[in-house]
């Protein structure tokens, strides 16, 4: 065989960037590329080097089975193979000489190889990427199941691919299909440090830092100070730890803590919370907006350049500062990136002022303001002091935001050049430093300046220099100074001071004349509020300039506020789009996919840029930062808590998926970590949690309900398998009841779609009740109907029919050996069906004899298998299955549409969906239909009257053609029904007659009709007894049945017409001795013997419908007792005369019988 290999240029232009679902970051296969070709150029030079010195045992070596010997190849000493030589490409492939099949993809498997030649592929991380992260044209394909097993060509090949036959992983072809397109620009990537630790650091270092963590200590003193900025430390590190576990178990892309979380619990949390952390992302905007607009106003009042007032000149300044900011983020990820290493080093620039201010001795103003050193300070600011109105967790709930930067670098995953390392190495880094100065601020703030400070300069002057001191800069305070118990001399030349006030070294206890330069401010003194009439403005509680203030060189610190708080409100204003942008390309909620619209080689949705702009500015003019705070940390502690929820879910699902390479995580410290989130919300504020707990309730009831149509191998769904396994082994040691007793029905329906009428009653029964399996048996061999096997196009259509059901198909010679394979082997357990349900063959009169005798044989097997058996005949047929109708759609099959070429949608759907103008309308329109043929589907309960014919598909876009009545046909029962449902319980079989109509009263459909029970009546004749007793029967059974009947002409003869009607059902199914038949060769056929035995069962079923038209022909549902065929006593052509005799022309009517096991009960 020739070694060219099937290859597939995939042209990078023509696919798209992949959207945030996908499990699996974008790798440049460039870079692997580049290192394969070099491997190759090795290769070659190494095998020249080979061919000029080849081995004297050469010769021998030629006989081996077709190795190339142009790849190098060494062998030990003992003959085994060695690979050191060989080439290093993270892919090796072979091609086997031999083989007749050749692989796909962008490399040909042919190339040559170490070992031998075949399309067999090594293991390669290529192989387990999703196509749709690939940034290159060269992603290499794992061969398909079919390429290896199947002897086929290449045309063949392609023709497979082309039908979309089998789920071929990571297929280029199919993406191509789809015109998808690979975007070649290359995006900004960052590493660990400046794409998490910096981010995180800058983000954590905010408003609090400069501006309010002076006050926390202020208020909380220093004890409790440490165990706020502690408990938020470790709120954040139990969450990064649960972080991390869930980043290192799989690439990660963009969306931070919403990307994890809907991959970990799915749509409906991750969804809710996408939506809140957006929120909380674009508020946080604000708040640190606010804190930069705080203090420049700061500036402008001690300047006395005031625009307006203090609260307008904050908004003007911040709807400045935060359009400035939404500019920097438009422009793109790396000037950002730029702007944060500049605002990083004048923040550190500004802490380390901070720490030499307090190595410096304070200055006169320095003290008056409070700052008089260690101390002086520190036994006061040790315990708290709490102002009217605030506690423990409303001083947390102010501060915790300092602390919520930690996902900062999550937020950008997908700018990430490593995900999976850099965001747990960059997030423990982040914490671990700034929490340590956080500490080191809110320590050195309470040891050294007090909470209080009047903020009185003593000027360095003479005591007896009165207007000095009255008219000094911060002054006006002499009538409060002095009194009349501590003047000695009243000469306004010179002033006797109570020395408690002033310290100094050698300080007199008496009073004297001094020098205010000879002395140090007392603590007394600087915190007596009382010498200034408006109160003390200084100090850690009524001062947001204290670290300005104590520093070295205060510009400075100015310099790092508006660092932290520009440097974190980018930061948000990054990370709010990115996270929005996630959540609506997952399209989730379908509304808001306009805001995930990318633009440029980083996709920035400049969109969702500006609608965090707008949520940002709006709450910038609130101009109140400690209002801004707890509404944030809610929303903040909402995200931690369901991040450390998704680990402890996913631990305790034990799905074989879940296994992080970061082992330090526990799953209860995760859900400690959980718990500890939640009850930190209510103590802060319960109301504003009931609020956050609402919201996320809204969304998740919305995305649940909408069942948005994604797989990510979510916890949740972990779970749903897991419960499922532990409730079906459970099930099997539990006895069974008969008041647990409920019907699971498996319904031989063909394809699903196909026949929509039968399917449809069905559901009614099980729908939010037992088990239904859709049954379809496909007459063929397993190897020539694998499209229809593995397709799954039947459970695409229970989804958008809402039906609630299992489907499941057999490949057998005949229809009763398919249906005997389902019958046997459907459910697990205890799981399995109980109830047989069938379609009637209405065309058993023209269909080949041996398919109606097998219809009766699987009767016989299914009341073998103590099932019990239902048949349902509805006149109109069972929906798409109506030759008449379907006639002129037939087509070649060399015609037909791929699965992936199909529109999506069903026959039945569309017409579920269209009344009979509709369709009217669509009809002179002049639309045409298309149909496709599928393999040969046997007939084996319907009404389709095609013998051995092709079972046609209908495309659903193409419906109008069909006649208004098939369109009813197909929602017979969709429609609420009015009426009655006529029971016919003629023969106790368990009570299985009964229970099924009563069970469709129960449901919406027939809720509006009631039952009315007919029996039969004994020969005594006695019909108020035995109406009596059926009433008892009923009301013990607790049916409410008001209409019962006792018919005692059940077994009176039938009319003339009646038998001459049925005789002529029965005419061609009479075996005829003349004619050479004989039982062995016509066993459907019935003898003159057979008649005569039956003779009265037979006038019992005739004379049964005489009564249905009598009494029954108007009901919009009837339920009969099914006469049982005894075996070898009842040939199928009578069997199906008795059938055709009970239903033909009736309303819908359901034959049934029980399994002679009671299903109902009157004991509790």
């Amino acid at each position: 065989m020739s070694k060219k290999a099937l290859t597939m240029d995939v042209n990078s232009d023509e696919m798209k960037k992949s959207g945030s679902r996908f499990q699996v970051a974008r790798v440049d296969s460039k870079d692997e590329d580049a290192r394969e070709s070099n491997d190759i150029e090795t290769n070659e030079s190494i095998s020249k080097h080979s061919s000029r010195k080849k081995s004297p045992d050469h010769k021998k070596s030629a006989n081996l089975p077709n190795i190339d010997t142009t790849t190098p190849v060494s062998t030990s000493n003992d003959g085994r193979v060695d690979f050191s030589i060989c080439p290093e490409s993270p892919c090796a492939t072979f091609s086997l000489s031999g083989d007749s099949m050749r692989s796909r993809g962008s490399i040909e498997y042919t190339k040559t190889n170490c070992v031998m030649n075949t399309i067999e592929a090594l293991p390669c991380v290529d192989h387990y990427r999703n196509i749709f992260s690939a940034t290159g044209g060269n992603l290499k394909v794992r061969p398909t199941l079919a390429e290896l097993h199947e002897e086929l060509d290449d045309d063949e090949i392609r023709c497979i691919r082309k039908e979309g036959g089998g789920n071929y992983e990571g297929s280029a072809l199919d993406i191509l299909n789809q015109g998808e397109k690979v975007i070649t620009a290359n995006p900004v990537r960052f590493g660990w440090i400046q794409g998490v630790l910096i981010r995180c650091i800058l983000n954590i270092f905010g408003v609090m830092l400069f501006i309010r963590l002076p006050w926390v200590v202020g208020e909380a003193g220093i004890i409790q100070a440490v165990l706020i900025v502690l408990l938020s430390s470790v709120v954040t590190t139990i969450t990064a730890i649960s972080m991390t576990a869930i980043c290192t178990n799989g690439e990660v892309k963009g969306g931070g803590a919403y990307y994890m979380i809907s991959r970990s619990l799915g749509p409906e949390f991750g969804g809710a919370i996408g939506i809140i952390f957006s929120v909380a992302n674009a508020v946080a905007v604000a708040m640190y907006v606010v804190g930069f607009a705080e203090s420049v106003r700061n500036i402008l009042v001690d300047q006395d350049c005031v625009m307006t007032d203090e609260t307008n000149d904050m908004r003007i300044i911040g709807s400045i500062t935060i359009t400035v900011l939404l500019g920097i983020a438009i422009v793109g990820m790396d000037w950002e990136a730029r702007a944060q290493v500049v605002l990083l080093v004048i923040l550190t620039l500004a802490i380390l002022n901070f720490v030499v201010g307090l190595c410096i001795p304070p200055s006169a103003k320095q003290m008056s303001r409070g700052f008089l050193g260690p101390k002086a300070a520190f036994e006061d600011n040790l315990f708290s002091d709490y102002e009217d109105g605030y506690n423990f967790f409303k001083v947390f709930a102010v501060y915790f935001p300092a602390a919520t930067g930690i996902l900062a670098g999550a937020n950008i995953s997908g700018d990430l050049k490593d995900a999976s390392k850099s965001i747990p190495k960059g997030t423990f880094l982040a914490i671990f430093i700034t929490t340590i100065v956080y500490l080191l601020i809110a320590v050195f703030s309470g040891m050294f300046v007090l909470r209080y400070a009047n903020g009185i300069v003593l000027e360095s002057a003479t005591a007896t220099n009165v207007t000095d001191i009255v008219n000094n800069s911060t002054g006006q305070f002499l009538a409060s100074l002095l009194s009349t118990s501590t003047v000695a001399n009243t000469n306004k030349d010179s002033i006797l001071v109570n020395t408690s006030y002033l310290v100094k070294p050698t300080a007199p206890t008496l009073e004297k004349v001094f020098t205010l330069e000879e002395y140090s401010y007392s603590r007394e003194f600087v915190s007596n509020c009382s010498l200034i009439p408006e109160g003390c403005k200084y100090g850690l509680i009524p001062s947001k300039q204290v670290v300005e203030m104590a520093a070295a060189w205060g510009p400075l610190i100015l310099a790092g506020i508006f660092s932290a708080t520009l440097s974190s409100a980018l930061a948000s204003l990054m990370s709010a789009p990115k996270v929005f942008q996630a959540l609506c390309k997952d399209k989730i909620f379908p509304f808001l996919g306009y805001f995930g619209v990318g633009y440029g080689a980083n996709d920035n949705p400049r969109r969702a840029f500006i609608l965090c702009f707008v949520i940002g500015f709006a709450f910038q003019l609130m101009a109140d930062l400690d209002r801004i705070a707890p509404l944030i940390s809610n929303f903040f502690l909402m995200s931690y808590a369901l991040i450390n929820f998704s680990c402890f879910d996913a631990s305790i699902a034990n799905s074989p998926g879940w296994r992080p390479s970061f082992r330090f995580y526990s799953k209860w410290l995760s859900l400690g970590g959980a718990l500890l989130c939640v009850g930190v919300m209510f103590i802060i504020e319960w109301y504003t949690a009931l609020i956050t707990f609402g919201c996320v309730a809204a969304m998740f009831l919305y995305v649940h309900h909408r069942k948005p149509d994604v797989n990510w191998g979510s916890s949740t769904q972990a779970h749903v398998y897991r419960s499922l396994l532990q409730s079906a082994l459970k099930l099997v040691r539990i006895g069974t009841h008969v008041k647990n007793f409920r019907p699971q029905v498996l319904v031989l329906s063909g394809e699903p779609e196909a026949r929509p009428t039968l399917v449809d009653f069905c559901t009614h029964i099980t729908k939010k009740m037992g088990l239904m399996v859709c049954g379809n048996v496909i007459i063929g061999k397993q190897g020539d109907n694998l499209r229809k096997i593995l397709s799954d196009a039947p459970y695409q259509y229970f989804f958008r029919r809402h039906i609630r059901s299992f489907y499941s198909v057999a490949t057998a010679s005949t229809f009763q050996l398919g249906a005997q394979a389902l019958m046997q082997n459907v459910g697990i357990g205890k799981f399995r069906p109980n109830l047989l349900i069938l379609g009637f063959k209405s065309n058993w009169q023209v269909d080949n004899p041996e398919n109606v005798q097998q219809y009766l044989e699987v009767i016989h097997d299914a009341f073998d298998l103590r099932l019990g058996v239902g048949i349902l005949r509805v006149k109109e047929g069972f929906g798409l299955d109506i030759e008449t109708n379907l006639s002129m759609f037939h087509q070649d099959p060399e015609e037909d549409q791929s699965d992936d070429e199909t529109p999506q949608g069903s026959p039945s759907e569309v017409a579920g969906n269209q009344d009979e103008s509709t369709a009217a309308k669509q009809q002179s329109n002049g639309q045409s239909v298309e149909v496709e043929e599928s393999s040969r589907t046997h007939d084996h309960d319907d009404e389709l009257g095609r013998g051995e014919g092709p079972d046609p598909l209908i495309n659903p876009l193409l419906l109008a053609k069909l006649n208004t009545q098939v369109l009813k046909t197909m929602n017979i029962f969709r429609n609420k029904e009015k009426g009655t449902i006529d029971v016919w319980w003629l023969f106790d079989d368990g009570g299985l007659t009964l229970l099924l109509p009563y069970i469709l009263t129960t449901k919406p459909y027939w809720r509006n009709c009631r039952l009315r029970v007919f029996a039969a009546g004994t020969r005594r004749g006695d019909l108020g007894y035995e109406q009596r007793q059926l009433a008892t029967l009923l009301a013990k059974f607790r049916i409410d049945c008001k209409d019962m009947t006792v018919l005692p002409e059940i077994n009176k003869k039938p009319s003339e017409e009646s038998v001459r009607l049925f005789n002529s059902y029965l005419a061609n199914w009479k075996l005829d001795p003349h004619k050479g038949e004989t039982k062995t060769k016509f066993p459907w056929k019935t003898t003159d013997d057979e008649l005569e035995l039956l003779k009265e069962k037979t006038q019992r079923q005739i004379r049964l419908r005489e009564l249905l038209l009598e009494r029954s022909k108007d009901a919009a549902l009837i339920v009969m007792t099914l006469p049982m065929p005894r075996k070898s006593t009842c040939p199928a052509g009578l069997y199906m005369c008795w059938i055709d005799t009970l239903t033909r022309d009736m309303p819908p009517i359901l034959l049934v019988r029980g399994n002679q096991e009671s299903v109902l009960t009157f004991y509790s």
